[in-house]
């Protein structure tokens, strides 16, 4: 068989590429006809990348399908789903960044896939082309750092890269990454340092990270945003309601689909759906604490395999016919004849809505405050409270409490609720949300997080979005602009986006707060340079909300009409 004859030339191509030997493995995961085989790939600098290869039974060449990440490739289920991906006649390479586990090189997080001097990922898709096995068609696959990974890969424009297939991606490390709103989380990345070939280099890198607070030309080096017109080739692109990183998703199917090169524009696809960040929760209706309808899933291995038999194999499958945007249009679930829970399509994204204000009004002495469409007319109206980072309000996960209650972090002192009169008529948003507010604080800086969730008539609030809000980048985040106390600032900023009908008897709820540990890791409040170790010095904030005709706080909403 064709895959059994190359096993030689594999082995001597990692002999000869590295001086690393490769794993032996030992167990007896079955993977049917598949041959599974470890490669070192040479880079252009002479660093050597670990792969594992998964190849078909039968005669090649085949296409090959390619996904890069940092994430362990040895668990059996991925074993089982690359190889599984490989019976359908194509050659499956994943591959290890630079410095992660068997990888040669300096760990650097994503820097080397870029388009800087070091181009691992366009190295890789040309090595691929050029081997036997291979047709010379390259398609990309991944989901969260392997989306990431083929942003970075499409604008290094790779001779040989046919097309793509991204779930959960991203654009910006900065904005999308290690940087979420301007605020720090660098006890998550501390543990990058358990992938790494030499942990210390994680160690290095963080700081490195550090030493650039705001958005400059270190931060410039890893946002794909910056060069969608040498994206070229067609996309399908997924992204999760319940996931902060729907907002990569959606602007990479825009820039791409508006901005890239001539086999980019009008050649994208967007799918957006009611799940959780992940690679293999879209085929399960059961979404966090909820379950909504059948008609929710969608089998992202059947459908990636359809895209890339046409455009890897030549196969006329209507797959590229698809409507060019299909969302999910999120309704209550649990409630038999509620509007929503249903698929739409459009031509474009976002769609026509109509903006709509919904005004902070003051919260009570128990932090329950009002949600308005009408107009403040107070002069006066505030809210008050105090936010202490050495007692944060609880947030106990490290990925997003998506489609789960939120009481529990609503009941903190801190915390302060917005909400509105049951509604007597559903309502539909879909689109971007925004907030405005207006509010002075003790100290120089200081976070704000705000939160929407739906609220059912039994009390459940069910979060659906969050977005965390550093005061010092409030101007912007290629500078520091620290606050005077007592002065009134506004706070203007894009949450993320939505599809979502707030059913009749239900509410609407918008949360303030400072602090939501350990999800996001406290400010000290004290206007210090950012730190790894949790700093000892913390001072205590006293954060006032405006809710006046001058500073009338507020969230605009994507209102559709007429739904």
């Amino acid at each position: 068989m064709y895959a059994q004859r190359i096993l030689t030339a594999l082995v001597l191509v990692t002999l000869t590429a590295c001086s690393s030997p490769a794993p032996t493995e030992t167990d007896t995961l079955d993977l049917g006809s598949v041959t599974e085989q470890h490669i070192m790939i040479p880079m252009r600098d002479g660093v050597n990348l670990s792969a594992y290869l998964y190849l078909p039974d039968g005669d090649g060449p085949w296409p090959v399908l390619y996904e890069q990440r940092y994430a362990d490739l040895r668990a059996d289920r991925t074993r089982q789903e690359l190889a599984e991906l490989a019976s359908h006649g194509y050659v499956v390479c994943a591959e290890h960044f630079r410095g992660a586990h068997l990888s040669e090189g300096v760990w650097n997080g994503y820097r080397a896939l870029g388009w800087g001097e070091l181009q691992d990922g366009h190295d890789t898709v040309e090595w691929l082309a050029k081997q036997s096995w291979s047709n010379g068609k390259i398609g990309t696959f991944g989901a969260s750092q392997g989306g990431f990974a083929q942003n970075f890969l499409a604008v290094t424009q790779p001779p040989h890269l046919v097309t793509q297939y991204m779930v959960d991606t991203g654009l910006s490390l900065f904005h999308e990454g290690y940087r979420i709103g301007g605020a720090t989380k660098p006890g998550r990345f501390k543990t990058m340092r358990d992938i790494c070939r030499v942990p210390e280099q994680n160690d290095q890198w963080l700081r490195e990270t550090l030493e650039h607070p705001t958005y400059d030309e270190y931060w410039q080096q890893e946002d794909c945003a910056r060069h969608f017109d040498k994206m070229n080739v067609p996309s399908f692109t997924i992204g999760s309601w319940y996931d902060y990183m729907s907002v990569g998703s959606i602007d990479s199917f825009v820039g791409r689909q508006h901005h890239g090169g001539p086999n980019s524009r009008g050649a994208q696809k967007l799918l957006l759906g009611p799940w959780l960040h992940g690679r293999y929760n879209k085929q399960s209706p059961k979404v966090g604490e909820l379950e909504y309808p059948e008609n929710s899933t969608f089998d992202v291995k059947a459908h990636m395999l359809q895209w890339f038999d046409h455009h890897l194999k030549g196969i006329d499958n209507g797959v590229d016919r698809e409507p060019t945007v299909r969302y999910y249009v999120m309704g209550a679930a649990g409630e038999p004849g509620a509007p929503g829970n249903e698929w739409r399509t459009a031509d474009d994204w976002p769609i026509p809505v109509q903006e709509t204000s919904y005004y902070l009004t003051p919260a009570n002495a128990q932090g329950e405050g009002g949600l308005d469409l009408g107009k403040p007319a107070s002069a006066n109206a505030k809210t008050k409270y105090v936010s202490d980072p050495a007692h944060p309000a609880p947030i106990p996960v490290r990925a997003f409490p998506g489609a789960s209650d939120a009481r529990a972090y609503e009941q903190h002192s801190e915390t302060q609720t917005f909400t509105t009169e049951p509604l007597t008529t559903a309502v539909e948003w879909t689109g971007g949300v925004k907030v405005e507010l207006y509010i002075s604080s003790s100290v120089k800086d200081t976070d704000y997080i705000v939160r929407l969730s739906d609220v059912y008539p039994d009390g459940r609030s069910i979060l659906i979005m969050d977005k965390i809000q550093r005061a010092r980048f409030r101007d912007g985040f290629d500078r520091e602009v620290f606050m005077e106390p007592g002065t009134v600032y506004k706070f203007a900023f894009d949450i993320h986006s939505l599809s979502q009908i707030f059913n009749k008897g239900h509410r609407i709820r918008v949360t303030v707060a400072s602090t939501g540990a350990e999800f996001y890791e406290p400010n000290p409040n004290t206007g210090g340079p950012m730190t790894i170790e949790p700093p000892a010095e913390t001072v205590i904030a006293e954060n006032t909300i405006y809710h006046t005709r001058q500073y009338p706080s507020r969230i605009i909403a994507p209102v559709v009409e007429g739904n």
